[in-house]
């Protein structure tokens, strides 16, 4: 073999071995990104990229006042939770913050809004209700859970990396 030709050989190895690589380092990149996931009990609803300060929210109907609820969080700067920033509602209830240590609170309104609470939560728990017309938010799609899973089931809205949301989808296959 002449030196010429295996000095071609050597340079198309060379070439699929450094975009081999490249492509190896991207699909880890992209793996390792933390994303917001909404799990259901019958597996994930919706998923979006969980940069620091994300926002999401949920609102829905307080089951004893009968009147609308909304929170609001953001996703934390380490991008392993989320902070609850602020309520809004409309009657003082069970359950319903007010008390000063609670955050700074403010009429707005026909609203009462609690501002400042930064409350850091692993993850939020949430249960659809009767009537409760429980609807989360994120950056790019409105999901009304009440709609979407049965009432009294649990969803759960979590950080994790992409690769596990790649299972979810694996296992449907």
């Amino acid at each position: 073999m002449s030196f010429h030709k295996w000095n071609e050989r050597a340079r198309y190895r060379a070439r699929f071995l450094l975009l081999f690589t490249a492509a190896f380092f991207a699909l880890l990149w992209t793996a390792t990104r933390p994303c917001v996931a909404i799990i259901a009990e019958s597996g994930l609803l919706a998923s979006c990229s969980a940069e620091a300060g994300t926002e999401l929210s949920t609102r829905f109907i307080h089951s004893v006042q009968k009147t609308p609820v909304e929170e609001f969080f953001i996703v934390n700067d380490t991008r392993d939770g989320l902070i609850l920033k602020r309520t809004r509602y409309q009657s003082f209830g069970v359950g319903l913050p007010f008390l000063d240590s609670d955050g700074t609170f403010r009429r707005e309104g026909d609203f009462f809004v609690m501002d400042d609470m930064n409350r850091p939560l692993r993850e939020i728990a949430l249960r659809p209700g009767v009537s409760t017309e429980l609807t989360l938010f994120l950056p790019n799609e409105t999901l009304p859970l009440y709609d979407r899973v049965p009432l009294g089931s649990l969803v759960r809205v979590t950080i994790t990396p992409r690769w596990q949301l790649w299972l979810y989808y694996f296992r449907k296959a």
